[in-house]
C-alpha cells in the first residue's frame, strides 16, 4: 500500500498546472527526500556459515543430585578362575583352652602277680622249690606242678623272698632260665629259729622262667617255712 501511494502521487504532479520549460522526452529530476531505492530488489543469496567459535571453558561443578533408587538385582555372573595362593599369614595369638572334656573308658592295665608259701618242710635241693600254698595267683602265671613262674607279659618284675632256717643250714639261689641270679647263705644257730630273705628286679620277655631252689648237699638245706 505504501509503494501504490508513492506510484499515485509522482503521477499527480504534473497535473498541477505548473509550466516547465524542461523539452520533450527529457527525464525529471528526482523530487527532493524522495528514496533512491524506492523499488525493492531481488533476494539475495543466503550468506556462507562462519567459522565456528572456540570451545568455552568448563562451567562449575554443579551440586550434588538426590540418591538414585536402587536398581534390578541382576543375574548372577560365571565363577571365575581360582586365585594364586597368597603367601602365608602370620601366626595368630593361642585360643581359649576350650572346656574339659569327657572321662573316657580305662585303659585295660595288665597284670602279673602271685604269692605263695610252702606247706612242708620238705625241699629237694638242686630242684626247683615246690610252693604249694597259694596266697595269690589269679592270672595263673606261677605253675604250683613246676614251682616256676612263666612270663606272659614282657617288662619288668620285682621278685622277694623271705625264709625261715631252722636246724641246717640254709642256701637258697634264685634262678632266671637256668641261670643263677641271687645267691642267699644263712649258718644256722644252735636252738635257734633264723630268718634270711633276698629280692631282685629282674626285666622278663614272654616266655622267661624263675624259680627258687636250694643248693649244696642236704646238710644246706634247712629251709624250714
Amino acid at each position: 500500500m505504501l509503494l501504490l501511494g508513492a506510484v499515485l502521487l509522482l503521477l499527480a504532479l504534473p497535473s498541477l498546472g505548473q509550466e516547465t520549460t524542461e523539452k520533450p522526452g527529457a527525464l525529471l529530476p528526482m523530487p527532493k527526500g524522495a528514496c533512491a531505492g524506492w523499488m525493492a530488489g531481488i533476494p539475495g543469496h543466503p550468506g556462507h556459515n562462519g567459522t565456528p567459535g572456540r570451545d568455552d571453558r568448563d562451567g562449575v561443578p554443579g551440586e550434588k543430585g538426590e540418591k538414585g533408587d536402587t536398581g534390578l538385582t541382576g543375574p548372577k555372573g560365571d565363577t571365575g578362575e581360582s586365585g594364586v595362593t597368597g603367601v602365608e599369614g602370620p601366626r595368630g595369638f593361642p585360643g581359649i583352652p576350650g572346656r574339659k572334656g569327657e572321662p573316657g573308658e580305662s585303659a585295660y592295665v595288665y597284670r602279673s602277680a602271685f604269692s605263695v608259701g610252702l606247706e612242708t618242710r620238705v625241699t629237694v635241693p638242686n630242684m626247683p622249690i615246690r610252693f604249694t600254698k597259694i596266697f595269690y595267683n589269679q592270672q595263673n602265671h606261677y605253675d604250683v606242678t613246676t614251682g616256676k613262674f612263666h612270663c606272659n607279659i614282657p617288662g619288668l618284675y620285682y621278685f622277694s623272698f623271705h625264709i625261715t632256717v631252722y636246724l641246717k643250714d640254709a642256701r637258697v639261689s634264685l634262678y632266671k632260665k637256668d641261670k643263677a641270679v641271687l645267691f642267699t647263705y644263712d649258718q644256722y644257730q644252735d636252738k635257734n629259729v633264723d630268718q634270711a630273705s633276698g629280692s631282685v628286679l629282674l626285666y622278663l620277655e614272654k616266655g622267661d622262667q624263675v624259680w627258687l631252689q636250694a643248693y649244696g648237699d642236704e646238710e644246706n638245706n634247712g629251709v624250714y617255712a
